[in-house]
């Protein structure tokens, strides 16, 4: 099995919620680079997703934290507007429709929100 790092606890997320955070990815190189992810959270499910829109490769959070519409149903792109199926990460309104925001690999451990199948630098 991979390795499980720990984001957070399952009771940090609401449900129909997002949050960011910002890991430290390990390189082949030894280098490290910034890793902006996003867990949402539905019912009793998990879903990570890159915090980069299809669109431009720019974060969703043009406003840091804001990344759900004004109902709370779906994921926002703060500067396009385009909008994310929550739990699968697919565009279905605009200028990236059709497409879909990476997937992070999470695994839900003893009350723990955990990413998985990544290598993380050490803190």
């Amino acid at each position: 099995m991979d390795e499980l790092f720990v984001i957070c606890r399952t009771v940090e997320i609401d449900d129909a919620q997002a949050h960011g955070f910002v890991l430290m990815k390990a390189e082949e190189s030894g280098e490290t680079s910034p890793w902006p992810i996003i867990v949402t959270r539905k019912g009793n499910n998990f879903y990570g997703f890159e915090n980069v829109c299809p669109h431009e490769g720019l974060r969703l959070d043009a406003q840091p934290g804001q990344f759900m519409d004004e109902e709370g149903n779906f994921l926002e792109c703060g500067r396009h507007h385009a909008q994310f199926d929550i739990d699968t990460g697919e565009c279905f309104i605009g200028p990236c429709q059709g497409r879909r925001l990476t997937p992070v690999k999470l695994v839900i451990d003893d009350g723990d929100v955990c990413v998985t199948g990544v290598m993380l630098a050490d803190e």
